[in-house]
């Protein structure tokens, strides 16, 4: 599948989930809309559309379907990258403890709260569960570079001590509150959601998804050499402690956006990357161009089925993506495909 082909592909599922919901607008209604809004009204007439279908389409899907293109391309690129800086093809964007840190983070901004009036009042959940990812692995990184030099064994496993020890904190919080409501918003934010996207959300995740991604694109010999492991890296004279730094952070960053926006939305750092690479193998160079799109394709159509499977009931879309997810893992480990291919 040609990088032209699955770019179509995500622009016709765009139209179509802008269609599809608990108010269904004609297909070429919403074409219309977005070519209308998109040339800023050199295009395409809306004077034969009911105004409510333009405010449904363009006020509340399109920035939700933005979420997904970002997100998605955000959680596959990341578990790409971390399955190669840990040399673990079963690795995906939470294994460093970034998912624990988000929840702790989430968990003390709902349960605890900082209060009316405050610098961070604005920013509120989000703030929260980003700053929550940070610590999370900045906390890993530090841990993984005592007694001396980094490895991706030391990685996984800080990133385990780390991710248990932020979870107990979340579990101390919830154990200790006595907020209904605000527990009852944890689950809901832990099993992830689209739903509070906006467009005042989308310029700031367009950025940082646009930048890193784009920056992981061209390290492609980068991420190519460290697959073949640090005693064949210290042979070529690449630094592979340094540049593990570096991209653990850069990782640590899209995912902690990614999560503070939309929770957790599971599974697809983890099976992107091999779906991509039993078709074209697991050059880098073609290889993360194509889990970007297939990353932010997979993620709109779990949104529509997390909208649409259910008669008037939105469905968090971590359980969509968890119910796909999980059978596809499964079958990598039966037929013991968790390998980086050829």
């Amino acid at each position: 599948m040609s990088l032209v082909t699955l770019t179509a592909a995500i622009i016709f599922s765009l139209c179509f989930s802008a269609s599809v919901g608990q108010a269904d607008v004609p297909l070429n209604q919403s074409f219309n809309i977005l070519i209308n809004k998109i040339t800023g009204g050199a295009v395409g007439s809306l004077e034969n559309i009911p105004k409510a279908f333009v405010n449904i389409v363009w006020q509340v899907r399109i920035p939700r379907i933005l979420f997904a293109v970002f997100v998605g391309t955000a959680l596959a690129v990341s578990g790409a990258v971390m399955q190669a800086l840990v040399q673990n093809p079963l690795a995906d964007p939470y294994i460093l403890g970034i998912s624990s840190g988000s929840s702790l983070g989430a968990t003390f901004a709902i349960l605890i709260g900082f209060g009316g009036g405050t610098i961070f009042s604005q920013f509120g959940l989000t703030f929260s569960a980003f700053l929550g990812a940070v610590l999370a692995s900045l906390s890993v990184l530090l841990l993984s570079s005592i007694g001396g030099r980094m490895t991706s064994m030391k990685l996984v496993l800080s990133g385990s001590v780390i991710s248990a020890l932020f979870s107990s904190f979340s579990s101390i919080i919830v154990y200790f509150s006595n907020n209904a409501e605000g527990m009852k918003n944890v689950t809901f934010w832990a099993m992830g959601s689209l739903a509070s996207s906006a467009w005042s959300k989308v310029p700031v995740l367009a950025l940082v998804v646009s930048i890193v991604t784009v920056f992981f694109l061209f390290q492609h010999r980068i991420l190519n050499t460290m697959l073949l492991g640090d005693e064949a890296a210290t042979t070529l004279g690449i630094p592979l402690s340094k540049y593990r730094r570096f991209y653990m952070l850069l990782t640590s960053l899209l995912t902690g956006v990614v999560v503070a926006y939309s929770g957790m939305i599971g599974f697809i750092g983890l099976i992107i990357p091999h779906i991509v690479r039993g078709f074209i193998g697991s050059d880098h160079k073609r290889m993360l161009p194509m889990t970007a799109l297939i990353g932010s394709l997979f993620l709109i159509w779990a949104d529509v089925l997390s909208r649409i499977i259910i008669e008037n009931v939105e469905l968090p879309i971590g359980i969509i993506t968890s119910i796909i997810g999980a059978p596809m893992f499964i079958y990598i480990i039966v037929k013991k495909g968790y390998n980086f291919g050829g």
